[in-house]
This record gives structure tokens, C-alpha cells and sequence, in this order.
């Protein structure tokens, strides 16, 4: 794999995420706007620290996906990765 691509294709997919802070049980309600097999990108002004353990929990259309994670990267102003964990 090269730097800078990606193991897996990423969708653009705009839904309502919730996460939990596992250590500390804060939660963020935020936006998600693209999706792969491996994570999701959230779209946030406040983020977690990286490797943050989180519970990820998103909704669309009347579905519900739920799965453990952490956070892999953040970006000021514009939000952070989340990589599962487990699905």
C-alpha cells in the first residue's frame, strides 16, 4: 500500500453519529460524511485525543449500526477518524 491510500473505498455517506468516550462515558452527537469497511470520518469541532476507545453509534433511515472503535487521527476545526474496532 502506498502513503496516503487507503485500504479500503470510502463512501460518501452523510448520517447522525453518536459517540462514547469508553474510559469517561462523555458523548459527542455529530455528523459522519464518508464511510468504509475499516471506519468513518466524523465531522466535529470537538474532538477526542487519539486512540480515544469509543462506541460508535449511527443512525440512517430508520437503521442503527453499532460498533466499538477508536480514534485514529483528529483535524482542528474539521473533525476525526474513527477506526472500528468491532462490529
Amino acid at each position: 500500500m502506498q502513503p496516503g491510500q487507503n485500504r479500503a473505498r470510502r463512501y460518501s455517506f452523510a448520517a447522525n453519529i453518536e459517540l462514547t468516550d469508553m474510559q469517561s462515558e462523555a458523548q459527542i452527537t455529530a455528523r459522519t460524511s464518508d464511510l468504509s469497511l475499516f471506519g468513518c470520518r466524523v465531522n466535529t469541532l470537538k474532538t477526542l485525543p487519539t486512540g480515544t476507545r469509543v462506541r460508535i453509534r449511527i443512525t440512517h433511515s430508520g437503521a442503527t449500526f453499532v460498533a466499538m472503535g477508536r480514534v485514529a487521527y483528529t483535524r482542528l476545526n474539521s473533525g476525526m477518524g474513527i477506526v472500528f474496532t468491532n462490529v
